[in-house]
């Protein structure tokens, strides 16, 4: 596919060939940054990912290149990406977000994946401590921590009844959290209403529907791109009233009620470390996949109080940090 030919199908996504080429003529390695992103969106992440490559012994432009790839939110664009990276002979890629597409285009390269699915449930690996293959990274997966999201929004609004599980039925670890919130609900004597969504209409269209119900309050699912509209789904949980509990503080950031999960930056500092890692010579099976050892809990105070919600002294004591 000529360079030309390939920007054009592309469209938005960014690609910085130049430097590719730039760095294989002097012999510097090349790291292909893959996400499903957009380059604002990814800003706050690539700049944790720098960190961790500065940990390893790496600075960009010094002794590393990094080829930047994005998607802007459009799924279907990340093969093209993928396959060009294998193209451009990168040293390593790194899968923000969805690694399929870059275990499909090669089967040598190192992939070092940063999502939040839990490989072995999904079928990626067979083995957490030695992974098999090409492919390695860190996850701040948080569908075990759905009971524990679900007993803090309870303690927020107790009368919550008719739980809602927003899930995007095009992500390869869809069935294994609808399991996970199954299970939670299920526990606790609630009412699982799904509600799919691929697109920005669908939010909308989901809220609205769950607000129609009494008591009703939403868990949303791990997705980045939920997680790169946390804007928007913080507004539509404020605009139809439904209590919403997230896995990352960023939706709390954005104005959303309250959060459980692990450190999505960190996850980005730690892929950067396993990176620089492989360029030194590490093996993928010497580099067991990472899942989150700290969880951080936070609360939005004034949506708190837009929803007519008073919290507990005790669960605002239990906060990691607190948003007023």
């Amino acid at each position: 596919m000529r360079r030309r030919e390939f920007v054009t199908l592309i469209g938005g996504a960014a690609v910085v060939l130049p430097l590719a080429v730039r760095a294989q003529i002097s012999n510097v390695p090349v790291i292909g940054f893959l996400s499903s992103r957009s380059t604002a969106q990814a800003a706050y992440l690539v700049a944790a990912f720098r960190q961790g490559l500065n940990e390893a012994g790496y600075t960009e432009g010094q002794n590393v290149a990094i080829q930047f790839c994005y998607a802007e939110g459009h799924y279907e664009r990340l093969p093209v990406l993928a396959a060009e990276l294998v193209r451009q002979k990168v040293a390593v890629i790194v899968a923000g977000g969805t690694v399929g597409p870059a275990k499909q285009a090669t089967t040598t390269i190192p992939i070092v994946f940063t999502s939040g699915f839990d490989p072995v449930a999904t079928g990626l690996l067979s083995s957490i401590n030695r992974p098999e293959g090409n492919i390695t990274g860190i996850t701040f997966y948080a569908g075990v921590l759905m009971a524990k999201q679900l007993e803090l929004l309870r303690e927020i609004a107790p009368k919550s009844a008719e739980i809602g599980f927003l899930t995007n039925p095009k992500s390869s670890t869809a069935l294994v959290q609808l399991n996970d919130a199954r299970a939670a609900t299920a526990a606790n004597n609630l009412k699982l209403h799904v509600m799919e969504a691929s697109t920005e209409s669908d939010f909308v269209r989901s809220f609205a529907t769950l607000a129609e119900l009494p008591n009703a309050a939403m868990l949303v699912s791990v997705d980045p791109f939920f997680d790169s509209r946390a804007d928007q789904l913080a507004s539509l949980a404020a605009r139809y009233r439904v209590p919403t509990v997230y896995n990352l503080r960023e939706y709390v950031e954005a104005g959303g009620l309250l959060s459980y999960g692990s450190s999505i930056v960190d996850t980005y500092r730690q892929a950067g470390v396993y990176a620089g890692r492989i360029l030194r010579g590490s093996k993928v099976s010497e580099l067991p996949v990472q899942f989150p050892t700290r969880f951080e809990f936070v609360i939005n105070l004034k949506a708190a109080k837009a929803l007519g919600l008073d919290i507990p002294p005790t669960l605002l004591a239990r906060a990691d940090e607190v948003i007023e």
